[in-house]
């Protein structure tokens, strides 16, 4: 049985410094997971995968769907997190869209065009963004979509948000059937079970406390 972790009352508050860098840095880390799993043509869970399979289905940007995307969940977040929450997700998810966008540039330092193999992209990929998802959720901000709910969810009712989030995923992962053969669902299902479970191991409650700037109580 492991201890519980202790809690500091009252939880520190991060200055908006703090903030400003943890969600540039996380927005950064996310938009290079989600590069590489474009680059090896898999998707992953949450409003992000379902992203995914509509920018290899579809000729409309990245950028474009995922804000798209987003929207219904912004208006749930405005009553259960508040203004705060809603408008840092909104801009770490403006951010992830232009970099995942600017990373596919070729001809000014950016990664460009590469290719890379299924299982290789959702594993490295996967990592890449579970790390950047969780820094952005320590700052007080998400990646919008599932990532809501399970904090939602998470807080309310102790439920780890991990957890939460891999049910939706393995829908979304499930849905990949429409595009792409078993090879790319297999790959894409490990990728989302492996972010899924760094995201629960590493951000559970209690895990870490401090509080965005100005969103105390």
């Amino acid at each position: 049985m492991t201890a519980e972790i202790p809690v500091p009352h009252p939880a520190p508050t991060h200055s908006v410094a703090d903030d400003v860098l943890g969600i540039l840095c996380g927005t950064m880390v996310v938009s290079v997971g989600l590069f590489l799993l474009r680059a090896g043509g898999v998707v992953t869970g949450g409003t992000a995968g379902l992203t995914l399979l509509l920018d290899y289905a579809t000729p409309v940007p990245f950028g474009v769907l995922f804000l798209a995307i987003n929207l219904p969940f912004f208006l749930l977040a405005i009553r259960s997190k508040g203004w705060g929450f809603v408008l840092r997700s909104a801009l770490a998810i403006a951010l992830v869209s232009a970099l995942t966008s600017f990373h596919a540039i070729t001809g000014i330092g950016a990664l460009g065009d590469v290719t890379l193999t299924p299982f290789y992209a959702a594993i490295v990929g996967s990592v890449v963004a579970a790390v950047g998802v969780i820094i952005l959720f320590r700052h007080g901000a998400s990646m919008g979509g599932f990532n809501i709910v399970g904090l939602i969810l998470q807080e309310r009712f102790g439920w780890r948000a991990g957890y939460v989030m891999m049910v939706g995923d393995t829908l979304v992962v499930l849905a990949a059937f429409s595009i792409a053969g078993w090879p790319i669902v297999l790959a894409s299902a490990l990728g989302a079970v492996v972010m899924n479970v760094i995201i629960a191991f590493n951000h559970r409650p209690g895990r870490y406390v401090a509080l965005p700037a100005r969103l105390r109580g």
